[in-house]
């Protein structure tokens, strides 16, 4: 457990949260933190040139990320479909890179369905004002505001080489083989996501943006991953689709002033669940899954309106996303064994 760490991010979060606030723009908030957490997580440290350069990088890719699923957020559901393949095949095969390229082609695969979930869900409310260059410019300032606290620490601490922010993270990038096993694995997952999208989007399920994203989290990012690990996701994701879904009956009776307060009330909820997915990241993979997930999950869906019977549908599709990673799991099972006897 590492709350020193849990306090560091909630002190830079919480300048996204108040600019936003102040400006009344809130629906960009969930684009800004994930640009800053995932910012801090692909940190390679070192000297803070490389540091920054690596970290702008991957700020890049995923700005550009950003902008293709906002920008596709509102077409037929095919585009998405295919694209979220496309995104999301490249993510499981950067393995052959190294490790640590890996796990940042993951974090930008998990962002890239976030983006594509808020954006289907913002252009089904035309109340709401979503523009995609202005999703894009919170990404980016989210990163941008990671680089600038390495600065401040570069300096504080004498401008001398810093170790890796988050040093549980793998930090190989050695090339691997891509063998068979893993290429199949890595199409199967990326079915898996598309399948979900297309279910969820082509079929206008209410509330079914919460099937992909339940999915995508369940799901094992590797074939090497140890089923231990892999029941933890599918367990996280579950406790963390029923935490935010009670959270999000809170509003149900709400109206006006009340109903703002609220709002604002649950996106400082949203802020202190990353904050505790980030101290408890290495101490136990459930409830870092649940955290990340309820935080998500109440941010993109803040602006459903909310009831029992939506609360049915979310934990309804929420099951069967866990579901999904579940076959995934099986499948996953039977190559590793394939591997083993090849081996």
């Amino acid at each position: 457990m590492n709350w020193p760490r849990a306090v560091l991010f909630l002190d830079i979060a919480l300048v996204p949260l108040i600019v936003f606030w102040a400006i009344g723009y809130e629906q960009y908030l969930l684009s800004s933190l994930f640009g800053l957490l995932f910012a801090w997580l692909a940190d390679p440290g070192g000297g803070f040139g490389h540091r920054a350069s690596h970290v702008a990088g991957f700020a890049l890719i995923g700005a550009g990320l950003t902008a293709l699923g906002f920008g596709i957020g509102g077409e037929a559901w095919g585009w998405l479909v295919l694209v979220a393949f496309a995104v999301t095949l490249v993510a499981g095969l950067a393995v052959a890179f190294g490790v640590r390229r890996f796990v940042t082609a993951l974090l930008l695969n998990v962002w890239f369905i976030l983006a594509l979930s808020l954006a289907f869900s913002l252009h089904q409310h035309s109340r709401v004002t979503n523009y995609t260059w202005a999703q894009v410019v919170a990404w980016a300032g989210g990163s941008a505001l990671w680089i600038v606290v390495a600065f401040l620490v570069w300096l504080i601490l004498g401008r001398g080489d810093q170790p890796q922010p988050i040093a549980e993270l793998p930090g190989d990038t050695s090339p691997r083989k891509l063998t068979r096993p893993v290429v199949m694995f890595a199409v199967i997952r990326a079915l898996a996501i598309a399948g979900t999208i297309a279910l969820a989007f082509g079929l206008n399920l209410s509330h079914g943006l919460w099937l992909p994203i339940a999915t995508m989290i369940a799901l094992r990012p590797s074939l090497e991953q140890s089923t231990l690990f892999a029941v933890q996701r599918l367990s996280g994701a579950l406790i963390g689709a029923v935490a935010a879904g009670l959270l999000l009956l809170i509003p149900t009776s709400e109206h006006g002033l009340r109903l703002f307060a609220v709002d604002r009330g649950l996106e400082v909820v949203a802020l202190v669940l990353f904050m505790h997915g980030v101290g408890i990241r290495f101490l136990n993979y459930a409830l870092y899954c649940a955290a990340i997930a309820a935080g998500a999950l109440v941010l993109i869906d803040l602006t459903q309106p909310s009831d029992y019977s939506a609360e049915g549908y979310r934990i309804l599709w929420t099951f069967c996303g866990v579901g999904i990673g579940v076959l995934v799991m099986l499948l996953a099972g039977l190559l590793g064994k394939r591997t083993a006897r090849t081996h």
